[in-house]
């Protein structure tokens, strides 16, 4: 290591220390001159101070926001429990289909978005104006009579939603490097785990003012919860810091430091890179890799699917309304200590495949439990367990996303939408699954082939992504040059770049 700069280190001395960049000496050449002066210590300092106030202002904001977004997609499950679909004369396939058709309008809209918030100066703004939005629709929702305006204020919400979590996931990778990135990931899973687990205790506590002025108890959930949403959202928008290279939170020294960070690592970052929208749209469609990711994550996102009905499972062991929404907390606020365990152990050991394999074989198991058995504590042991091993996949998925599809800027977000937007299609059919209880066969079976199929995918990206790192290791300009057309730049080969966690 250059004890002048000790972000310039050897390619076969990598550290995983937090806080720390691995960058091939190429990356010297990126190095403004303005940190070319500043000692071993001072970079490190300074390093730390910038990791610190990311943390403090853009990961609080963001988990926030997420549990408002999670709190506002998942109440009509909430609203099921008291009366909705009485009140507008639902039948179960109707509700299904009020559940899946918010997916209608959140899938489609979530690769325009992706591919807009990297060209807009201040992406943390846009992301709040599209909070406010959605908080006045879900708070709409109240007014709805009759099935078919449920059906449209649903669809019009998942259109506002969709900015949200692609934008949250690319716009934390252009903050964080690969070894700080898996446990904000975790910290927004975390969120959203805390929105599911607090979201049913709200939930309990807002229906008891069912009949207050004339009003249901489930018209008083969407009115306070989108209230409290657009409130939050018009706060978290005077918080919220933007891109590294014009962030307001930042002196122009740290500045300076927080692009290099990320530069270092893969190339051009926000702000530095000329590729157009579209070339890096067409760039990850051409990317095979992504092709996987988005068929692994779409088999994520069905065992992931079990969310949208968690309060009617509880339900289905026979539990009054309001004791079912009590007990969705457990298993939430579980899931959130393990999801922050699972991205340590990957971060600090740069790892991901074994921690899916790992995910799917203890879901696999909690999945046949329900459809064996009554047992009302077996039953709930397989639910305490559910929700962090069949979405934990989605935290480490979209990491190698992240990471593996890092350039240009426009391609990774691109990428990160379309696996989300695609993949998410399993939302809408698989709220049809959910009938026949207590034992939910349809349900459960399908989720259990989902996550056998899932390990099988991730197996061969894994071959895929090794038989590309054995091509960069050859050093044959040949080989090369068929890993650079699989989608790596050539300045993520002269920085060293590899795929790594596989």
């Amino acid at each position: 290591m250059d004890k002048d700069h000790p972000f310039v280190v050897d390619e076969d001395k990598v550290s995983t220390a937090e806080g720390q960049v691995n960058i091939a000496s190429a990356a010297y050449q990126r190095m403004p001159s303005s940190l070319r002066s500043l000692s071993d210590e001072d970079m490190k300092q300074l390093n730390k101070k910038i990791v610190r106030k990311v943390d403090l202002f853009v990961l609080p904001t963001i988990g926030i926001l997420y549990i408002l977004n999670y709190v506002d997609r998942q109440n009509l499950a909430a609203a099921k429990l008291q009366g909705i679909m009485e009140d507008l004369n639902m039948s179960t396939q109707q509700f299904a289909t009020a559940v899946s058709i918010l997916f209608v309008g959140y899938l489609p809209f979530q690769i325009p978005s992706n591919l807009l918030i990297t060209k807009i100066a201040r992406p943390g703004m846009y992301i709040c104006l599209a909070v406010v939005v959605w908080g006045c629709i879900s708070a709409a929702t109240a007014a709805v009579q009759t099935y078919t305006q449920l059906l449209v204020v649903r669809a019009i919400l998942g259109a506002a939603e969709a900015v949200f979590f692609p934008g949250a996931i690319y716009y934390l990778s252009a903050w964080y490097t690969k070894v700080e990135l898996g446990k904000r990931i975790a910290g927004l899973y975390i969120a959203q785990q805390v929105g599911n687990a607090f979201g049913g205790l709200f939930a309990a506590a807002i229906l008891q003012l069912d009949g207050a002025h004339h009003i249901a108890g489930w018209q008083w959930l969407f009115i306070i919860e989108g209230s409290a949403t657009v409130g939050i959202g018009v706060v978290c928008a005077l918080i919220m810091p933007e891109f590294p290279h014009n962030s307001r939170i930042l002196t122009p020294l740290e500045r300076d430091l927080a692009v290099y960070r990320i530069e270092s690592e893969a190339g051009a970052a926000e702000g530095t890179e000329n590729e157009s929208v579209i070339r890096g749209f067409i760039k990850a469609l051409s990317d095979p890799k992504l092709l996987l990711l988005i068929f692994a994550n779409m088999l994520s996102q069905t065992q992931g699917s079990i969310a949208n009905y968690f309060p009617t499972l509880v339900s289905s062991l026979n539990f009054g309304e309001t004791l079912s929404l009590v007990l969705t907390a457990p298993p939430y606020i579980l899931a959130a200590g393990v999801y922050y365990v699972v991205m340590w152990y990957s971060d600090s050991r740069n790892t991901v495949y074994p921690l899916i394999l790992l995910c799917v074989a203890i879901t696999v198991v909690m999945y046949i439990i329900p459809m064996t058995t009554l047992n009302v504590g077996a039953r709930y042991f397989s639910m305490m367990i559910l929700p962090f091993g069949s979405v934990g996949p989605q935290l480490l998925l979209y990491k190698t996303i992240s990471l593996h599809l890092a350039r240009p800027v426009s391609k990774r977000a691109a990428a990160s939408a379309l696996v989300n937007a695609i993949g998410g299609t399993a939302n809408i059919w698989a709220s049809y699954l959910y009938y026949a209880p207590p034992q939910f066969f349809a349900a459960f079976g399908t989720l259990m082939g989902a996550g056998i199929l899932l390990a099988v995918t991730m197996s061969v990206y894994r071959w895929l992504v090794l038989r590309e790192n054995r091509r960069l290791d050859s050093g044959d300009p040949e080989e090369i040059a068929k890993v650079v057309k699989g989608g790596v730049t050539e300045e993520m080969v002269a920085l060293g770049w590899r795929y790594e966690m596989y």
